[in-house]
């Protein structure tokens, strides 16, 4: 009796083959090339974030007048960018890039610490991602999400972008005070724009503007080093200083441009861990605390559900809904990406729409995402070089950031008035009050209002209507509180 030959087990999975399967680089339709090639530029086109987000967040003196080194944050912004986008490549698998989000930054910047300490602003970010982690773990996310109208959730995309585009304007000195009532503002100085470092801005904003035509990736850092490069050389020639507070108006308003003693250096993580969680509750009442952290919430919410989908459809993963693979895990990785910018206080950290770059090229995987991080890891070594751009030539990206973000406006509809007011007054409010918080709430209970007083009531979700009572007591604090008991 002759047996049946017997069949040899299928050989084991090399660790390439494991790997393949877990990013799926084959069923994606890619290589591990395309997706090399996909993170490095990637990182490219966001590398500026390491040199603007110390600029942002470091100039700006706290309510007991402590203000965060530019050092330090440049290399806690290169640490949690790396982190979370090494950690979202791992566990959500997508091709998108983690960093500091220019929105909350901001808003921080402006408002917040005007208020309370840097530990206690970023306390709330912290807080702000604890409760993002919890909505998408529970999909409350999702739903409060559909809550609000596509209108007002675009419209607040473009009012942050004004906001940041304005911040640009008044810290180049393009745009600056008359201290009268009014007019409240005028162009430059008397007029005038002509000081050096205002011409730098504008020089920067040109070469940003071009490259951007141009389809150059990573425009916005070759900018922002072209520019850089100019404002050494010509403060080496003729020396404007410091603006020393305003006293010398044709000065530097926050970085002289000089050659850094060194390029390389040790990163100091210094800031990592300065956070207190309660500290704000005492400083300001619990009352007003629970709205920043409610405005905090939402700015950070709808900025990535919009990046997260948008950048899926690029990549071509995202099927007719607008859901994509591992939904949950992204939603939930980046609540933690609040969690670990708060922690490190480099600012709440989140999806960046650059990430398209590298999918342009062909990404699909979060192998693409793994290669970013590691690169922002890499670039804690070289923090002094962040040291030597002036607040002028940062301020250009800011108003090229904005007017990436004011394009979406193409997606709003203005037929009907009962939407085109409360659409307006979001995007308006926030410029205009230096304030994301204003505009959103400010939009919400007009959107509530009208609409409703329109004969639209039935259409308007439960939920906001919570939302905009919120918000109309975030209004009111200053009386409510002081009725209050303290």
């Amino acid at each position: 009796m002759i047996s049946a030959p017997t069949k040899s087990a299928p050989p084991a999975p090399t660790f390439r083959g494991r790997l393949d399967g877990f990013f799926e680089i084959t069923k994606r339709g890619t290589t591990w090339g395309t997706e090399v090639r996909g993170g490095v530029l990637t990182f490219v086109t966001m590398a500026y974030i390491v040199i603007l987000n110390p600029l942002i967040l470091g100039g700006t003196p706290d309510v007991a007048g402590h203000s965060l080194d530019g050092g330090q944050l440049a290399a806690v912004t290169a640490l949690s960018a790396g982190f979370m986008t090494v950690l979202f490549g791992l566990v959500a698998r997508l091709p998108f890039a983690f960093a500091a989000g220019l929105g909350i930054n901001s808003f921080l910047a402006v408002n917040v610490v005007q208020i309370l300490t840097w530990q206690e602003a970023m306390g709330l970010v912290v807080i702000n991602g604890l409760i993002i982690v919890l909505l998408a773990a529970t999909g409350l996310r999702r739903l409060i999400f559909n809550a609000v109208p596509q209108q007002l959730k675009t419209a607040i995309t473009v009012g942050i972008g004004l906001f940041i585009a304005f911040i640009g304007f008044v810290d180049s000195g393009f745009v600056r005070s008359t201290n009268m009532s009014s007019p409240p503002v005028q162009l430059g100085e008397a007029g005038s724009i002509a000081t050096v470092p205002t011409l730098i801005f504008l020089l920067a904003l040109v070469i940003m503007g071009v490259l951007m035509a141009r389809k150059v990736k990573g425009a916005l850092l070759i900018g922002i080093v072209a520019a850089t490069v100019v404002a050494i050389i010509v403060e080496a020639i003729a020396p404007v200083g410091p603006s020393m507070g305003g006293k010398n108006a044709g000065g530097w308003n926050l970085t002289v441009p000089q050659l850094p003693s060194s390029l390389v250096s040790l990163p100091n993580l210094g800031l990592v861990g300065q956070v207190d969680l309660v500290g704000s509750f005492g400083r300001i009442g619990a009352l007003a605390a629970i709205m920043l952290v409610f405005t905090l919430v939402f700015t950070n919410f709808f900025d990535a559900m919009g990046s997260m989908t948008g950048l899926a459809r690029s990549a071509d993963l995202a099927a007719p809904d607008g859901t994509f693979p591992r939904l949950q895990s992204a939603l939930i990785v980046e609540g933690v990406g609040a969690v670990v910018g708060g922690g490190t206080s480099a600012s709440s950290n989140t999806v960046f729409v650059e990430s398209a770059s590298g999918i342009g090229e062909g990404a699909k995987t979060g192998f693409a995402s793994v290669i970013t991080g590691v690169l922002f890891l890499l670039a804690m070594f070289f923090t002094p070089l962040t040291q030597v751009v002036p607040l002028e030539v940062a301020a250009a990206a800011l108003v090229v950031v904005g007017a990436l973000m004011v394009v979406q406006i193409r997606h709003i509809d203005f037929s009907e008035f009962s939407s085109v007011l409360p659409v307006f007054l979001t995007i308006i409010v926030m410029p205009l009050t230096y304030s994301i918080a204003n505009g959103i709430g400010v939009g919400f209970i007009s959107w509530v209002l009208i609409r409703s007083l329109g004969g639209k009531a039935r259409e308007i979700s439960p939920l906001l209507w919570i939302v905009a009572a919120g918000f109309l007591v975030y209004f009111a604090r200053g009386p409510i509180e002081a009725v209050l008991p303290h």
